[in-house]
């Protein structure tokens, strides 16, 4: 059985996190960056495979999947962390400006996070379909995807796009491959960010805590041990829906 597990834009936070425990579990990981960061050296020196690659240059993804091809016969599961974060631009009474701006952001949203994700599942879905054993495909989406952003709406509608994907590819490849989605709340600050930021977002949810980062580990771990699990988006948001906020 196959331990080889790709997980997309792994240098820091959630990513990096999860990539190290998977790691010190025992797989075979295989960790893309777009830029330099400290958690690099971390990746590294714990002997995860760390690949550069932006997954919205089509160029550099065709050389990436060639390399995964190339280097492994099979795959345990392959999970999509790579994201951007863009907020919508202000209004503009010019007509020209305000398209142009709006569809930079709207296409870059979808690029990193609707179509990657699904030129890497078609491309990579025969390896996945090899594994001995059920393999996994997880996209990591967000809170904002089933309640809508007023300040991100092209980030919001890109994370809905990615669960529908979740869906599809879910029937596409059953019953060899699962495919779920993991869509997180808050689970934890940025360094930056000060006490009454981090008092106010806290309150939005029943549970009030700032989680970190095992939230998600250990509910990408769950989903990679299930055996009947697929088709799915696991919410990790301390009860939110319900806390009226």
């Amino acid at each position: 059985m196959s331990n080889n597990i790709i997980i997309t834009g792994a240098a820091q936070r959630l990513g990096l996190h999860c990539a190290l425990a998977l790691k010190h579990a025992g797989y075979n990981v295989i960790a893309t960056w777009r830029t330099e960061k400290p958690g690099l050296t971390q990746l590294r020196d714990a002997g995860v495979q760390c690949v550069q690659l932006d997954v919205t240059d089509n160029t550099q993804l065709t050389d990436f999947i060639a390399q995964i091809k190339q280097q492994h016969n099979s795959l345990r599961a392959l999970i999509h962390n790579a994201s951007d974060w863009k907020k919508d631009l202000p209004q503009s009474d010019n007509t020209v400006t305000a398209l142009a701006g709006d569809s930079a952001v709207y296409d870059a949203m979808q690029a990193v996070h609707a179509k990657a994700p699904y030129l890497l599942n078609r491309a990579l879905a025969p390896l996945l379909q090899a594994n001995d054993g059920i393999s996994d495909i997880i996209h990591l989406t967000d809170y904002v995807a089933s309640t809508g952003s007023g300040k991100h709406m092209a980030y919001a509608a890109s994370k809905a796009a990615l669960e529908n994907l979740t869906f599809s590819f879910a029937k596409a490849l059953a019953p060899k491959v699962k495919v779920n989605a993991i869509a997180p709340a808050l689970l934890m600050f940025n360094s930056d960010d000060d006490n009454e930021y981090r008092e106010k977002a806290l309150k939005k949810s029943l549970l009030q805590i700032e989680p970190g980062a095992n939230e998600m580990t250990n509910t990408v771990v769950y989903l990679l041990n299930s055996r009947y699990i697929t088709g799915r988006v696991l919410a990790l948001d301390g009860g939110r829906p319900l806390a009226g906020n």
